[in-house]
């Protein structure tokens, strides 16, 4: 525990189970409203993935939560977690590392501000005001100076956090996302007119093939997605990763927490085909949906109705299968429902060609070794110059006609 000057108490907690969860959640909820309805820095989830065996110190994930006091009241929060690798972040650093390495220095532990195996972009300094936010910056520094770290990384930030990251000295770091806008598509069919002829005419192919292999969806939203589903899709999801030579990142419980205390959360594309005579399951896809859309679809009053893509397996392969169930289907669905966005994750420049459009992501980082930071800073200024060429480029190969929309901001 240490004191701030203008009587802040800094204090940092090794499990999210020690923060009271109505508290934190209140602190959310006073972020901007796009921030506030992000489902993933909500209590419930941090601390799924923390009971469930998912983030601990047993996978590398050795919460530290940095938490700022005035008095009895939480005025920030910062879901820190010291890192004995890097995986499961999607801001790749590995050659960092080895450059540390190679010069006789340990890189890890380091410390991590994100939402374990989650790249979507959001609040990790959740603070009442800019000036809280700007002392939480300051004793996330310090801390990681006092312990000896060799760096700080805070993953997918919102705007704000960013700023006071840079205020602070931080350096920043930009990757590239592809998200959807609903541009007030009246349909699927008036989304698609929106498209150049050879977007459109792909999509409407691939469709066709899922369609003719005799593949037909339903979905899920919340407290009527059964226990059988959720087994189900975890079946999906957890033989995907084998296939792929990994074990996943997270655990049945881990769900099961999530049916228990995050259902509206939750949207889920079953995909069934035939199989002994009858139609059978043979696909999940399992899309979040921010908290906003817990008051209904096509609720006016809501900030931003955002649906994220986030998990899917198959126990069959049919050509397209992954396009339908983790695009199209979501896609048209947030249509109907009157959702304004959808996120499709980290990396994938193929998304374009599915009407997903790039967008910049932020990291802030902060190095202990000056000669280190110093090298760093360098790579990222060309990295950063890189990434606006990239940006740049893949405006050229825009999906839409010339009178289609902006990308999403």
């Amino acid at each position: 525990m240490k004191k701030d000057s203008n009587d802040y108490v800094i204090r940092v907690l090794d499990s999210p189970l020690k923060l009271n969860a109505s508290e934190w959640n209140a602190l959310l909820a006073a972020q901007s409203p796009c921030e506030a309805a992000n489902p993933f820095m909500r209590h419930e989830y941090l601390a799924a993935l923390h009971e469930s065996g998912s983030a601990t110190s047993e996978t590398g994930w050795t919460p530290r939560f940095v938490t700022l006091w005035q008095g009895k009241s939480l005025a920030g929060a910062c879901p820190l977690y010291l890192k004995a690798h890097s995986y499961g972040e999607y801001v790749f650093d590995w050659a960092w590392a080895n450059a540390y390495q190679q010069h006789g220095l340990d890189y890890y532990p380091k410390a991590v501000a994100a939402v374990p195996f989650t790249p979507v972009p959001g609040a990790r300094l959740l603070a009442r005001s800019a000036a809280e936010r700007a002392l939480l910056v300051k004793a996330l520094v310090a801390w990681c100076g006092d312990e000896n770290l060799s760096s700080l990384h805070l993953l997918f930030t919102a705007d704000e956090d960013a700023a006071a990251c840079e205020e602070a000295g931080l350096m920043l770091r930009h990757t590239v996302q592809f998200h959807w806008k609903n541009n007030s598509y009246r349909d699927f069919d008036d989304f698609l007119a929106s498209l150049n002829q050879e977007k459109r005419k792909k999509i409407r192919q691939e469709r066709r093939k899922v369609h003719d292999a005799g593949i037909s969806f339903r979905w899920s939203l919340g407290k009527d997605i059964s226990q059988a589903d959720w087994d189900f899709f975890y079946r999906c999801y957890e033989r995907t990763y084998y296939e792929h030579g990994n074990a996943p990142y997270l655990s049945r419980d881990f769900f099961q927490r999530m049916q228990d205390t995050m259902p509206e959360n939750w949207l889920l594309f079953v995909a069934e085909g035939d199989a002994g005579g009858k139609r059978q399951p043979i696909a999940a896809s399992l899309i979040a949906v921010s908290a906003a859309s817990a008051a209904g679809p096509s609720d006016a009053a809501a900030p931003s109705l955002t649906a994220y893509g986030r998990y899917w397996g198959a126990l069959a392969r049919v050509d397209c299968l992954h396009f339908e169930a983790c695009y199209y289907q979501p896609l048209q669905w947030c249509i109907e429902h009157g959702y304004q966005r959808f996120e499709g994750g980290a990396q994938g420049e193929h998304k374009m060609a599915r009407a997903l459009l790039p967008v910049k992501t932020t990291s802030a980082h902060w190095l202990a070794h000056p000669s280190f930071a110093d090298a760093v800073e360098r790579f990222l200024e060309r990295e950063g110059a890189g990434i606006q060429s990239y940006m740049n480029d893949l405006e050229r190969r825009n999906p839409f006609r010339r009178a289609g929309p902006a990308a999403p901001i």
